[in-house]
C-alpha cells in the first residue's frame, strides 16, 4: 500500500510549516491549503512558493468558503489541521467545526488530525480559568469528529521547546538568560519538552500507522521529562555559570495575572497548570493512547541539552 496523500491546513504557521516539510520528507504527496487570508503577507506567500518548489501542491481554500474545503479534502486521504490555538495569536480552534463537516461530506478521509499538539484536553477538566477555554473548545471539536464517525489521531505534544526551553520555562521569554531566572514554586514539578521539528516528524509518522488509529499520540521523550530546575541546571552547565534564582509562589503567580489582558491570562494559566500542577506528568498513558518515542525508536529526538546548545 502506498503512502497516504496529506492535506495540511495552517501550513504557513509555526508548526504547520514544519508539518509540510516533514510530510514531504517522508515521501507523502502533500497538499497545502492556500487561504486568501494570506493577502499581502509576503513572508507567507514566499513560504507557499517554497513549498511548491519542494514538491507540495497548493490548493485554494478557506474556512469562509465551505465548498472549497470539501473540494480540498476530496484530494487526499489524511487531513492535518495546524491552525492557531494560541489566544495571543489568531485563535481559531472552533473554525475546525466546518472542516469536520466538510470531511464528513467528502467521505473519503481515512484519518483526521485536528489542531491540538499541546496538553491533552481530555485530561484538562481541572485546568485553571480562563485558560480552560482552550481545552473546552478542543473537546467540542473532538465531540464533532467522533459523532461524525471520522477516523482520527489526536496528538499531545506537551511543551513546545521554543517557547518553554528557550526561556528556561519563564513566561514571555524565549531566549535563555545569563544572569537570573524566575523559578516557579520549588521548581521541581516535572514537565515534558519537545522540539517543534520532532513534533512534526512524530505526527507524520503516525498517519499511516494502524496502532494510532482512533487514539491519542503522546510525545514523551524520556530524556526530556524534566523539572524547571533541571532545565536551568543544564543551561548553567553549558554556560559555566550559576544563575541568580528568585522564586514565585503559586499564589503570587496567579495574582500577577489580574492586571493582564484576556489572551495573556489564558497563556499564564497554561504555564501555571504545567509548572505548578504538573498536568503533563500526573497520569499514565492508558489503552486509548500510545507514546511516540516508543513507537518510533528510529527517530532521534532533540534533547533539552541539544536544544539549549543553539543559544550558547
Amino acid at each position: 500500500m502506498g503512502k497516504s496523500k496529506v492535506l495540511i491546513i495552517g501550513g504557513t504557521g509555526y508548526l504547520g510549516k514544519r508539518l509540510v516539510k516533514a510530510s514531504l520528507a517522508e515521501g507523502h504527496q502533500t497538499y497545502v491549503l492556500s487561504r486568501p487570508e494570506v493577502g499581502l503577507d509576503i513572508e507567507k506567500v514566499e513560504m507557499l512558493v517554497s513549498f511548491k518548489m519542494l514538491g507540495a501542491h497548493l490548493v485554494p481554500g478557506s474556512f469562509t468558503d465551505y465548498a472549497s474545503l470539501v473540494q480540498a479534502v476530496k484530494l487526499v486521504d489524511v487531513v492535518i489541521c495546524a491552525i492557531s490555538g494560541v489566544h495571543m495569536r489568531s485563535y481559531g480552534i472552533l473554525l475546525q467545526l466546518s472542516l469536520v463537516q466538510a470531511i464528513k461530506e467528502a467521505a473519503n478521509v481515512k484519518r483526521f488530525l485536528p489542531s491540538e499538539f499541546g496538553t491533552d484536553p481530555a485530561r484538562a477538566a481541572k485546568a485553571t480559568e480562563p485558560g480552560k477555554v482552550t481545552f473546552e473548545d478542543k473537546m467540542v471539536v473532538r465531540k464533532a469528529i467522533e459523532e461524525a464517525g471520522i477516523p482520527f489521531t489526536y496528538v499531545s505534544a506537551n511543551c513546545f521547546a521554543g517557547y518553554f526551553v528557550g526561556g528556561l520555562c519563564q513566561f514571555g521569554k524565549i531566549i535563555p538568560p545569563t544572569d537570573s531566572v524566575l523559578i516557579h514554586g520549588d521548581g521541581n514539578t516535572k514537565a515534558i519538552y519537545v522540539a517543534e521539528d520532532d513534533i512534526a516528524t512524530y505526527t507524520i509518522k503516525t498517519i499511516d500507522d494502524p496502532r494510532t488509529l482512533n487514539k491519542t499520540l503522546y510525545i514523551r521523550p524520556p530524556l526530556n521529562i524534566l523539572s524547571q530546575r533541571q532545565v536551568v541546571q543544564i543551561w548553567e552547565k553549558l554556560i559555566g555559570k550559576e544563575l541568580h534564582k528568585t522564586t514565585i509562589s503559586k499564589q503570587d503567580f496567579l495574582a500577577s495575572m489580574k492586571s493582564l489582558d484576556y489572551a495573556q491570562q489564558v497563556g499564564l494559566c497554561h504555564y501555571h497548570d504545567v509548572l505548578y500542577e504538573g498536568c503533563l506528568t500526573n497520569f499514565e498513558i492508558g489503552e486509548d493512547g500510545e507514546e511516540a518515542s516508543t513507537l518510533y525508536p528510529q527517530v532521534k529526538y532533540t534533547t533539552v541539552e541539544e536544544f539549549l546548545k543553539h543559544y550558547v
